[in-house]
C-alpha cells in the first residue's frame, strides 16, 4: 500500500487550496495552515520547497504569500510529492542511491520496480485541477443528498 508522508499530504492540500482561490493574488502559509489545521511552520517549509522547484511563486511583504506558478491542470501529484519527499517516496530499494544489504538475494526487487513505475505513472496523471474538480463534485453530490435527492444548482456571479 502506498502511504504518503504528512508533508506530501500537506503539499497537495496547499496547492489544492491555492487552486481553489485563484482570485487572491497570494495567500500566506498561515491562511492555508488555518484552513486545514496544519502546523504553519511546517507548511511554510513545504511551500518554500515547492517554490524552489517552480510549482508556486512566493512574494514577500505585507500582501505577500504564495500563489500557483502554473495552471493547476498542469501540476501533477507526482511533481508535488517528488518536490516534497524526493525520489525516496516510493520503495527505497528501487529508487535509492544505496543498495540494500539483501540486493544479491532479493527476489522482489524487479516486481517492486514495476509497482513503483505504475504508481509513478498514476501520480503523473493526477493533476491539482483534478483534485479541485473531484472535491467540487463531492460537495455537489452531498448537497443533492441533503436536499432529499433533488439536485440543486447554485450559480455564483
Amino acid at each position: 500500500m502506498l502511504r504518503l508522508t504528512k508533508k506530501a499530504d500537506y503539499g497537495l492540500m496547499a496547492l489544492k487550496y491555492l487552486a481553489e482561490h485563484p482570485q487572491r493574488p497570494a495567500l500566506s502559509a498561515k491562511d492555508i495552515a488555518e484552513a486545514y489545521h496544519i502546523p504553519p511552520q511546517l507548511l511554510a517549509k513545504i511551500l518554500q520547497r515547492l517554490a524552489k522547484v517552480g510549482l508556486v511563486r512566493s512574494s514577500a511583504g505585507m500582501n505577500g504569500g504564495y500563489a500557483l506558478a502554473k495552471d493547476p491542470a498542469k501540476i501533477t501529484a507526482f511533481e508535488v510529492i517528488w518536490a516534497v519527499d524526493g525520489p525516496q517516496f516510493l520503495t527505497a530499494c528501487t529508487t535509492g542511491k544505496r543498495s540494500c544489504d539483501l540486493t544479491d538475494s532479493c527476489t522482489i526487487k524487479e516486481p517492486m520496480m514495476r509497482v513503483n513505475e505504475a504508481i509513478m505513472e498514476l501520480l503523473k496523471n493526477i493533476r491539482i485541477g483534478d483534485l479541485v474538480e473531484a472535491d467540487a463534485k463531492a460537495h455537489a453530490g452531498a448537497k443533492a443528498h441533503e436536499a432529499g435527492g433533488q439536485t440543486l444548482v447554485s450559480i455564483q456571479f
